[in-house]
C-alpha cells in the first residue's frame, strides 16, 4: 500500500484532504532513501520516504508505513523514524500510516509517548488512513477520473463488504483507458491484493469472458500478452529439451513475439526442426513462394 505514493504521488492531495490537512497544489515529490540504520548494525527500514517540495513553502518529509496489524514494536520505531529523518535532513517530518482494517487503524492513531514519572520526553502522532476515512469509490466515472485514488481505495477496503463493487467499477474504468496506464494499475493491484479473496475477484474481472474477443480492450490485451508469453516459453523449453541450440538473438525473437498465430506455427514445428533457423524459414519467405503443407 505504501508504494503507490512513490509511483502515483497525485493521491497525496486527496489523502491529505481526507485527513483535513492542506496539501500544496503544486509540489515536487520524489522518493529518498528508506534506510535508517545507524553505524551499529541494527537494520531499520521505512516503507517509503518522500520529500515534498511545495512551490510556496518549505520542503518537508513524508514517511509512509503500510500496517496490516497491530505491532507494539512500531510504537517506538515510528518515533525513531521521525527523529532520525529530522536529524539527518534538517526538515520537518510527517508520518502517514495506511491500514486495511478498523482495529489497526484505531490503534495506529496513537499517540505514542516516551516518558516516565509523569514527564513526557517525546510524543508521536501518526496521520492514519484506512477503511473508516478513505472514500469507497464504486462509480466507474469517478474511478476513470481518479484511477490512482480508486486503486488505493480498493487496497484500503480490500477486506470490506464494498470490495466487489469497488473492483467492478475500477475494471470498467480501466478498460477504456490508455493501455500503458491501465496496464500499470492492473499489475499493481494484482500484486498488492495477492492471494486474497479480493485478488481472486480482481483476476476474475481481468479475464471475464465479456471482454473477449476482438474488442481491443486493455483486459483483452493483457490476456493475449499472457497467452503469448506462455506460448513462447513452451517453444523455448521444447527446443531445449530436444537439444536444439537457441542463440540469444533467436531467443529474443521468440520471447518478444506477441503474434499468437505465428507462435502457434512455431510451436507446431518444434518437434521436427533440427536447428532454430528451420523454425523461422517459412515466415521469412515471400508470401507468393510459400506452399501449404
Amino acid at each position: 500500500m505504501h508504494r503507490i505514493f512513490q509511483e502515483r504521488p497525485e493521491i497525496l492531495s486527496p489523502v491529505f484532504g481526507v485527513l483535513g490537512i492542506a496539501f500544496p497544489e503544486k509540489a515536487a515529490v520524489y522518493a529518498i532513501g528508506t534506510d535508517v540504520t545507524e553505524a551499529r548494525p541494527l537494520a531499520r527500514h521505512i516503507d517509503t520516504v518522500l520529500r515534498i517540495g511545495p512551490s510556496d513553502g518549505e520542503d518537508f518529509l513524508l514517511a509512509v508505513e503500510a500496517q496490516e496489524r497491530r505491532d507494539t514494536k512500531k510504537e517506538s520505531s515510528w518515533s525513531y523514524y521521525v527523529s532520525y529523518l529530522q536529524a539527518k535532513y534538517g526538515l520537518p517530518v510527517l508520518l502517514l500510516v495506511v491500514c486495511r482494517d478498523r482495529a489497526t487503524t484505531k490503534w495506529a492513531t496513537g499517540p505514542f509517548s516516551c516518558g516516565t514519572r509523569g514527564w513526557i520526553a517525546q510524543m508521536a502522532y501518526p496521520l492514519v488512513v484506512g477503511p473508516d476515512n478513505l472514500p469507497v469509490i464504486t462509480d466507474p466515472r469517478t474511478a476513470a477520473e481518479k484511477p490512482a485514488m480508486a486503486v488505493f481505495s480498493a487496497l484500503a477496503h480490500a477486506n470490506s463488504p464494498h470490495i466487489d463493487a469497488i473492483l467492478d467499477a475500477l475494471g470498467r474504468a480501466l478498460a477504456g483507458m490508455d493501455w500503458n496506464a491501465a496496464s500499470y494499475f492492473f499489475q499493481f493491484l494484482d500484486s498488492a491484493l495477492g492471494d486474497t479473496p479480493a485478488g481472486d475477484k480482481w483476476r476474475d474481472i481481468v479475464t471475464f469472458v465479456n471482454y473477449f474477443p476482438g474488442r481491443g480492450t486493455v483486459m483483452e490485451k493483457a490476456y493475449l500478452e499472457g497467452e503469448a508469453r506462455g506460448e513462447a516459453k513452451a517453444i523455448l523449453r521444447f527446443l531445449e529439451a530436444r537439444g536444439v541450440s537457441v542463440p540469444q538473438e533467436a531467443r529474443d525473437r521468440i520471447a518478444g513475439c506477441t503474434d499468437l498465430d505465428l507462435l502457434n506455427r512455431w510451436l507446431d514445428r518444434t518437434p521436427h526442426v533440427q536447428s532454430v533457423d528451420e523454425l523461422f524459414v517459412e515466415d521469412a519467405a515471400p508470401a507468393a513462394d510459400r506452399t501449404e503443407t
